[in-house]
C-alpha cells in the first residue's frame, strides 16, 4: 500500500513537471508573439522599424577583400578620422601640445559638472537594475546556463580590473595627494597623517565603485540585447528600443564610430602611460636615459610581440599571457605585503575603507563650485572620462564571459569584487609609499615631482631584491600593453566587423598597429597632458550615447520583464491546478477507501 502510494507521488510530480514545463514553453512564445513592438523615438513609428524582417545577422553589410571583412561606413570613416589625427599631430606638433594642453582647460572647466553627475547617474541605474523589478532577468534567457563556475567568473572579473593604470597609479597618485592634498579636503595640512588619510581616500575614490559602475550598465546593455534578443555584440545593438532597425543604418554607424575612436583613445592613453613607466623603469636600472624618442621606439617593439600574441590566437596568445601577468602580480602584490610594513598596510586597508564609504557623498558630488581651482581637470574628470572611454573593452570583455548570470548577480560581481582588489592593490603600493615617505625613510615624493612614471621604482628602491622587483614592474607592464592591445584590437575588431566574432586576423593586426600609432602620436603631440585630453575629449560625446544607453536599456528590460511576467503567471496557474486536482483526486480516492473499508467490516460483521 505504502509502496502505491509513493508510486502515485512520484507520478504526479512527473506529471506536474511535465505540466509546467509545457506552460512555460507556451506561454513564453504567445508572450512574446504578442508584445507590443517598442515606441522608438518616432510618435508613429513605420511598421517596418521593429520588424523581424528588418533585422541583419552580424557582418551582413560588411565588404570583403584583401584579406579583410569589415563594414565600410565605420571602418573607413574611423580610419579617415584617426588618419588625419595622427598627420596633423605629427606635422604640427609643438602646436597640437599647445591646443591640446587648452582644451583639456577648456573642456574640465566648463563640462567637469557633467562627468561629475554622469559618473554618478551610472552608479544609480546600476542599483536600480540590481535591486528592482530587472534584478532576476537572465542573460540569455530564463533556460541560459552559466558558461563558467561562480569562481572562474570572479577571477576574470578581477582579471578586467588589472591594468596598467593600477601599476602607473598605485604609488604616484597617493603621493602626489599627500604633499598636495585635494582642495576638498581644504583643513588638511601637506605632509602630514590627516593628509595621508585624505590621500588614500582620494585614490580609492577614483579607483572605486564609479569605474565599475559604467562597466557595469556597458557589458550588461551588450550582453543582453546580444544573448537575449541576438543582435550584433557591438554598442549599437544597446539601441535597438530606441532606433528599431535603423541601428543598421546612419545613426548605428555614427555611434559605432564614436565607440571606436573612444575605445581606441582609451587604449592609448593606458598603452602611453605603460611605455612611460617601462622607459622609467629601464633607466632606473640600466640609466639608458628618459625621452619621447626611447618611448615610440619601445612603443614599436611591443606593438609587435602584440601583433605575434594577435596572430598566435586568444588561446595560445592573450589568454596565456594573461594567465601569467596575473599570476606575476599576485606574487609581486603578496611579496610587496610581506616585506613592507605588513600591519600599516593591511590596517589602512580597513581604515581607508571606512573613510572611503563615510565621505562617499561628498566625494562623488564635489564640483569645486567655490574654490578657485580647477583641481579636479587633472584627477577626478580626467578619470572619469578615461573610464567612459574605456568602457567598451572592459564592457565587452565582461559581456562576453557573463551570459546565464541574472542582472542583479552581473551587476553586483562587476561593481564588488574588482574594486576590493583596486583598493587592496592601492593600499600594498600607496600604503607603502605613505609610510617610507612620512617615516623619513627616502623622499619618494622628490623624485616624483620630477617623474610620476618613476613613482614605483623610487618606492621599490626601499625594499629588498629591489633590481629583482623593478625587472617585475617593467615585466608586468610590458605585457599588460601586450594583452590590451592585443584584447583591444578584438573589440575594435567586433565594432568595425559589424559585430562578427570570428573576423581575419590581419583586421586585429591592423588595429593593433593602430593603437600603438596613436598611442606613439600623443606622446609625441604633448605627452601626459595630451593622453589626458585624449581620453577628456573622446570621453564627452561618448557619455552622453551611455546616458541614453541607460534609458534604451530599461526599455528592454522593461518588455523582457512583460514577458517573463506573463509566463510566471501562467506557470503558477498550472500549478494551483494542479495542486487542486490532485486534492479532488485525494480526496475521491480517499473516499472510496473508506466506502471499501466499510464494506469489508460489514461482511465480516455479517
Amino acid at each position: 500500500m505504502i509502496d502505491e502510494v509513493m508510486e502515485e507521488n512520484r507520478q504526479s510530480k512527473m506529471e506536474l513537471a511535465r505540466k509546467l514545463r509545457k506552460a512555460e514553453a507556451d506561454a513564453r512564445k504567445k508572450a512574446l508573439k504578442e508584445r507590443e513592438p517598442f515606441k522608438g523615438l518616432q510618435i508613429r513609428p513605420t511598421a517596418s522599424l521593429f520588424s523581424a524582417a528588418g533585422k541583419k545577422e552580424p557582418g551582413e553589410d560588411n565588404w570583403t577583400g584583401f584579406g579583410f571583412d569589415i563594414h565600410p561606413q565605420v571602418t573607413f570613416v574611423s580610419s579617415a578620422i584617426l588618419a588625419v589625427f595622427i598627420v596633423l599631430t605629427l606635422m604640427f606638433h609643438e602646436q597640437a601640445a599647445t591646443l591640446f594642453d587648452q582644451s583639456l582647460g577648456v573642456i574640465t572647466k566648463n563640462a567637469g559638472w557633467f562627468f561629475i553627475l554622469v559618473a554618478n547617474i551610472f552608479i544609480l541605474a546600476a542599483l536600480y537594475f540590481a535591486f528592482g523589478r530587472f534584478g532576476k532577468i537572465k542573460i540569455g534567457g530564463a533556460d541560459a546556463k552559466p558558461e563558467f563556475s561562480t569562481i572562474g567568473w570572479y577571477a576574470m572579473l578581477l582579471s578586467a580590473g588589472m591594468g596598467i593604470g593600477l601599476l602607473f597609479w598605485s604609488v604616484g597618485e597617493p603621493i602626489l595627494h599627500f604633499g598636495d592634498p585635494s582642495p576638498m579636503f581644504a583643513d588638511v595640512v601637506a605632509n602630514s597623517p590627516e593628509a595621508a588619510q585624505a590621500a588614500m581616500t582620494t585614490t580609492y575614490f577614483h579607483w572605486g565603485i564609479h569605474p565599475w559602475a559604467i562597466y557595469a550598465i556597458v557589458g550588461l546593455g551588450l550582453a543582453f540585447f546580444a544573448f537575449n534578443r541576438g543582435l550584433p555584440l557591438t554598442i549599437r545593438s544597446i539601441f535597438y528600443p530606441i532606433l528599431g532597425n535603423k541601428i543598421y543604418g546612419f545613426w548605428g554607424n555614427l555611434i559605432d564610430v564614436l565607440s571606436v575612436l573612444a575605445t581606441l583613445t582609451g587604449l592609448a592613453t593606458s598603452l602611453g602611460l605603460g611605455v612611460v613607466q617601462v622607459n622609467a623603469g629601464l633607466d632606473f636600472l640600466f640609466g639608458i636615459g628618459i625621452s619621447t624618442n626611447i618611448q615610440v621606439i619601445l612603443i614599436a617593439v611591443i606593438t609587435g610581440f602584440a601583433t605575434l600574441s594577435v596572430m598566435a590566437g586568444l588561446d595560445g596568445g592573450v589568454k596565456r599571457l594573461s594567465e601569467l601577468n596575473m599570476g606575476l602580480a599576485g606574487i609581486f602584490m603578496l611579496f610587496v605585503l610581506l616585506v613592507g610594513p605588513t600591519v600599516y598596510i593591511l590596517s589602512g586597508f580597513t581604515q581607508n575603507l571606512g573613510h572611503y564609504i563615510a565621505n562617499f557623498a561628498n566625494l562623488s558630488l564635489w564640483t569645486e563650485t567655490f574654490k578657485d581651482t580647477n583641481w579636479q581637470g587633472g584627477w577626478t574628470i580626467f578619470y572619469w572620462a578615461w573610464w567612459i572611454s574605456w568602457s567598451p573593452f572592459v564592457g565587452m570583455f565582461i559581456a562576453r564571459i557573463s551570459k546565464g548570470r541574472t542582472v542583479r548577480e552581473f551587476i553586483l560581481g562587476v561593481m564588488l569584487f574588482p574594486t576590493l582588489l583596486s583598493f587592496l592593490w592601492m593600499s600594498v603600493f600607496g600604503g607603502t609609499a605613505l609610510f617610507t615617505q612620512s617615516n623619513g625613510i627616502a623622499d619618494i615624493a622628490a623624485a616624483v615631482s620630477i617623474d610620476e612614471s618613476i613613482a614605483l621604482f623610487a618606492m621599490l628602491e626601499n625594499l629588498p631584491l629591489t633590481n629583482l622587483l623593478s625587472l617585475v614592474g617593467i615585466v608586468l607592464v610590458t605585457v599588460f600593453f601586450i594583452t590590451s592591445s592585443d584584447s583591444g584590437s578584438l573589440v575594435v575588431d567586433h565594432l568595425t566587423s559589424g559585430g562578427k566574432l570570428d573576423s581575419p586576423v590581419p583586421q586585429r593586426v591592423f588595429w593593433a598597429v593602430m593603437e600603438g600609432v596613436i598611442a606613439a602620436t600623443l606622446l609625441i603631440g604633448g605627452g601626459l597632458t595630451t593622453l589626458q585630453t585624449a581620453s577628456v575629449a573622446t570621453g564627452l560625446p561618448f557619455a552622453v550615447i551611455l546616458l541614453i544607453m541607460i534609458y534604451s536599456l530599461n526599455a528592454g528590460f522593461t518588455e523582457e520583464y512583460e514577458v517573463e511576467e506573463i509566463v510566471r503567471k501562467r506557470v503558477r496557474n498550472v500549478k494551483q491546478e494542479h495542486v487542486l486536482n490532485e486534492a479532488i483526486n485525494s480526496a475521491v480516492h480517499d473516499e472510496a477507501l473508506v466506502d471499501n473499508i466499510t464494506s469489508e467490516g460489514k461482511k465480516i460483521e455479517g
